[in-house]
């Protein structure tokens, strides 16, 4: 019997929503060829990673591996799928195998990061295939909320694997491919071992809906507003683009896009000859000359972004332009699980100059792009699985996914991200645990959690911040008193003194019991005066602050 073994290990989207990334290796325990399915991100929040731009997932035990690493390839072109790309494929070299749509916006991902886009190469879809290693890869396409997505089927020695990445099952979606059930049965009347599958809506009790429900509502909502509307969605929406934007002109309002992301997404879109019929659009200079029960914004920002269109209009006015009161905003889409707290911010914002808000609390503006439960049990049916591993979802997710493919009589297991799994055999069996985490790229650097940045930033948000300079003469003793900056912290304390005035005073007594062992040992010093200036805060205003302290010595 060979020794040989197929593996499955999440490194991030499985346990969570987002950053997904998955190893999929076939060969001798630990000397498999490997092949990467996917480089995404998540977004931060200000609770937990301020002031961060983007999360990707800590490929550490790959980079360590990428000998081995045959290609990457990567199902669609949403950022948590392909959104990490251009800033991690540098530590892994590999081929980049992708759809057109996809390969367009991977290419943008690579060029905007400095790295080479000939290393992007687009695949057609099955029967071509991408010889990788011990795999055979092939495309197949699926539903999703953006054009060109792609379910793959990896061959290997030890069986067929089905990855499905983001599906749905809608049969006009009005960008990208139908969902084809022929095209899943024929397959899984030739053999499927193993179901790699999308949980995000397990929950979600009832068959998903068509993109093409939408347009009446839409146009009906459209149509009764007075005033400017403007509608947010995600960028990557295309189909969502274009259902909103046909919506206004049959209302006989101009369209106006705006956001970067969104531009980009509608302009690579028509390259790729998927939005032959997007309605012309204007510019911001324009839309400023158009009356406003005439016009129509469709802006980025529905998650609550604090930079995008949606909240700078929410704050005020956004490339010229200005909500009154009257008007109408309509989210058309969902919120992801953490961005509640954003979101609202944003409506509240809305609600308070007079704006009026639509959410999808109907379901009425907004399908979803993932497969509902019922969807779920459908594509099981279609492609008769031995093995069911559910990925894409937070725990709750993966935990009901298993459930529910354990009653259709499958073997199943649970494989948050760093669990490794043995799909050799009949059953999916935990292999390793691999530890598996978050980078953070802040401006130009990428960091991970241990090193403390994040930490210390959170720190100095909640406590403050003092920063204690302090000369040190040519004989080793004070040269005057020591001088401090208090940042975020109250200007005065509880003896009504200004704050930085008590500290000074008390790191003056501090010093002056000093002996010169101390003084002349600037690790021992600066704990002295760290240990003083905190517990002189406490006594003021009852807060630990962080402390930074500068002791400068004059040369002999």
């Amino acid at each position: 019997m060979s020794g040989d073994r197929l593996i499955y290990l999440p490194l991030g989207g499985a346990g969570e929503v987002g950053m997904n990334a998955y190893v999929y290796g076939y060969g001798p325990k630990g000397r498999e060829r490997l092949i990467l399915v996917d480089l995404g991100v998540t977004f931060p929040d200000m609770d937990g990673s301020p002031g961060v731009d983007l999360i990707l997932p800590d490929i550490a035990w790959l980079e360590e591996r990428k000998d081995r690493l045959e290609a990457i390839f990567i199902t669609h072109a949403h950022e948590d799928h392909v959104g990490a790309l251009g800033h991690l494929w540098a530590r892994l070299g590999a081929p980049v195998f992708a759809r057109d749509f996809t390969a367009r916006i991977a290419a943008r991902k690579m060029m905007e990061a400095g790295q080479p886009v000939e290393e992007i190469e687009t695949v057609g879809l099955a029967p071509e295939a991408v010889s990788a290693g011990p795999f055979e890869v092939q495309f197949l396409p699926v539903s999703h909320s953006l054009p060109e997505a792609s379910a793959l089927v990896i061959d290997s020695p030890a069986g067929r694997v089905v990855h499905t990445g983001d599906f749905k099952l809608d049969l006009a979606p009005g960008v990208g491919e139908p969902f084809d059930e022929a095209l899943f049965e024929g397959l899984g009347q030739k053999g499927v071992k193993v179901l790699v599958c999308d949980s995000t809506n397990v929950f979600s009790p009832h068959p998903g809906r068509s993109e093409s429900s939408l347009p009446a509502a839409m146009q009906a909502l459209i149509g009764q507003a007075p005033g400017m509307v403007v509608a947010t969605t995600f960028a990557s929406n295309v189909a969502r683009l274009r259902t909103l934007a046909q919506a206004a002109r049959e209302c006989g309002r101009s369209v106006c896009l705006l956001g970067r992301a969104m531009q980009t997404m509608v302009r690579t879109a028509t390259e790729a000859g998927l939005l032959h019929d997007f309605p012309p659009t204007i510019s911001p200079e324009e839309a400023g000359d158009i009356p406003r029960e005439n016009l129509m914004l469709i802006v980025t920002g529905s998650q609550g972004e604090r930079r995008a269109a949606s909240a700078q209009l929410a704050r005020g006015n956004y490339m010229g332009l200005s909500l009154k009161e009257g008007d109408l905003f309509l989210f058309s889409s969902m919120t992801i699980p953490g961005n509640e707290r954003g979101v609202l911010r944003i409506v509240n914002q809305l609600a308070e100059r007079g704006i009026d808000v639509v959410d999808n609390t109907t379901g009425a503006y907004h399908v979803s792009g993932h497969a509902n439960r019922p969807d779920l049990e459908r594509m099981h049916e279609l492609l008769r699985p031995r093995m069911v591993v559910p990925m894409h979802g937070e725990h709750r997710h993966l935990r009901e996914h298993a459930k529910l493919a354990a009653a259709r009589g499958c073997a199943t297991a649970i494989a948050p991200n760093g669990t490794m799994l043995d799909l050799t055999g009949d059953a999916p069996q935990p292999a390793e645990q691999v530890e598996t985490g978050r980078l953070y790229l802040d401006g130009g650097a990428i960091y991970g959690a241990l090193d403390g940045v994040l930490r210390e930033r959170i720190r100095m948000a909640l406590n403050g911040l003092v920063l204690v300079t302090l000369l040190i003469d040519e004989e080793g003793e004070p040269l005057g008193d020591p001088w401090t900056d208090c940042q975020g912290l109250p200007k005065r304390g509880r003896s009504r003194r200004e704050l930085a005035e008590a500290i000074e005073a008390e790191l003056a007594g501090e010093l002056g019991r000093t002996g010169p062992k101390v003084l002349a040992d600037d690790d021992k010093l600066i704990e002295v005066i760290k240990r003083r200036v905190r517990q002189a805060c406490v006594d003021e205003i009852g807060k630990k602050p962080e402390v930074v302290v500068v002791v400068s010595r004059l040369a002999d």
